[in-house]
């Protein structure tokens, strides 16, 4: 069987009402993917549904823009920026709008702006303020297939395109799954949902059949790069389940949800991440009140906190931020140093709560290995722990292996 053939059999969403589906750049990575794409939006369609589709742009799309930008100036406007970038998400929509016309279906192409996405002024890093859904409930109720632009809007204020950041697709389908009342937003990628811990450096990692949105916030947070943070806070401040699957098959991918007590019941950990992107600062001379109101102005996303009894605030943030961290720091007149050599492990999972020891746990498995971390983090969900950049991956691979997520219990919620 071709691939085209197979995908002519791809099992559709069943029956909900309303959905939001959201394919990334790889899944309209060439125009063959595109159409598979659009036969995918049409099958959704004709088994009853009415239907939004959230289009990344081409593969590279935007990077390659990027590296343009870059190539014509050295600092690139914010605004001209945002008004190049937002290009890539309109090409995909209208490129699929035009393969759904030729399967025999009505469909229009939006871009962020023309479907009523509101954002504030931050240009490559907006967010969304507001839904005017009008113009898409008016498409559907006339048997419309929607096409919408992901990662950009308009800012209420200049009436300017902004975008949303990285991964901003993701959140622009679940704002607007929740804005339009969808029953679910389908997020159709490169994997098959998510994982106990990364595949790549755990071969028995397993799909999880359901995580609760707490925990994919840590996931998402601790370097699970499945779905963008943001679009995970969304789904959970706005009860939108979202459902992570793979593009190219037609097998269950994973339910974000509401937390049941099947979940808590059947594993205590849900996975172990890791990222060895951040950076690592510390700080003395200014206050946290200074500091984190500062970088927040910035923009930076700062994740790990501590405030050491000496005075000094440690904190991490995203390589991506290292030029406005290191620039707030130095207009606050702070006396800071700044460490890349440092990668962070994470357990996660909502059972912990109710199972004690699992500190106790990851720090022998550590101590066994002979690792000693730097810094140590926790939710009532999650310990997270800076070690060396060169131990990340067999600590992973150790943490996954004692928690038992290399066995059936790992696929709690399974249905």
């Amino acid at each position: 069987m071709s691939e085209t053939e197979h995908h002519h059999n791809l099992g559709t969403v069943p029956r909900l009402g309303t959905v939001v589906m959201k394919f990334g750049g790889t899944s309209v990575g060439d125009p063959e993917r595109l159409k598979l794409v659009a036969e995918r939006l049409v099958a959704t369609c004709e088994a009853g549904n009415r239907v939004v589709g959230v289009l990344s742009a081409m593969g590279h799309t935007t990077d390659e823009l990027v590296e343009l930008a870059h190539e014509i100036s050295p600092n690139p406007d914010p605004r001209e920026m945002d008004m190049l970038i937002s290009v890539g998400e309109r090409i995909s929509c209208a490129l699929a709008a035009m393969a759904i016309h030729d399967l025999g279906h009505e469909a229009i192409s939006l871009t962020g702006s023309q479907a009523g996405i509101v954002t504030d002024t931050v240009h490559t890093k907006a967010k969304i303020v507001a839904i005017r859904g009008k113009r898409i409930q008016d498409a559907l109720d006339k048997d419309k297939i929607v096409l919408v632009a992901g990662f950009q809007g308009v800012s209420s204020d200049s009436l300017d395109v902004t975008t949303l950041g990285r991964g901003g697709s993701d959140t622009t389908a679940v704002a607007l799954a929740g804005a339009i009342g969808a029953e679910a937003c389908e997020i159709y990628t490169d994997v098959d949902g998510v994982f106990t811990a990364d595949p790549r450096v755990v071969k028995t990692a397993r799909k999880l059949h359901a995580v609760s949105y707490d925990e994919m916030l840590e996931m998402a947070a601790s370097g699970a790069k499945v779905l963008q943070l943001r679009s995970v806070e969304f789904a959970r401040n706005h009860n939108v389940m979202v459902h992570v699957r793979s593009s190219f098959s037609d097998a269950g991918g994973t339910w974000i949800r509401e937390e049941d007590e099947r979940m808590l019941e059947q594993a205590m950990i849900s996975g172990v991440t890791h990222t060895i992107e951040e950076n690592v600062y510390r700080v003395e001379g200014t206050t946290p009140s200074k500091l984190f109101s500062a970088l927040a102005e910035a923009q930076v996303n700062v994740d790990t906190i501590l405030v050491n009894g000496d005075g000094a605030i440690v904190y991490s943030a995203p390589l991506e931020d290292h030029q406005a961290s290191e620039a707030t720091l130095n207009a606050l007149g702070a006396k800071w140093s700044s460490r890349d050599d440092l990668g962070k492990v994470s357990v996660i999972g909502a059972g912990m709560k109710s199972h004690p020891g699992v500190a106790a746990k990851t720090f022998e498995v550590l101590g066994e290995l002979g690792i000693e971390p730097e810094i140590v983090s926790t939710s009532p969900i999650k310990i997270a722990c800076h070690i060396a950049m060169a131990d990340v991956e067999r600590a992973v691979q150790a943490l996954h292996s004692a928690f038992g997520l290399d066995t059936e219990v790992a696929e709690r919620g399974h249905e």
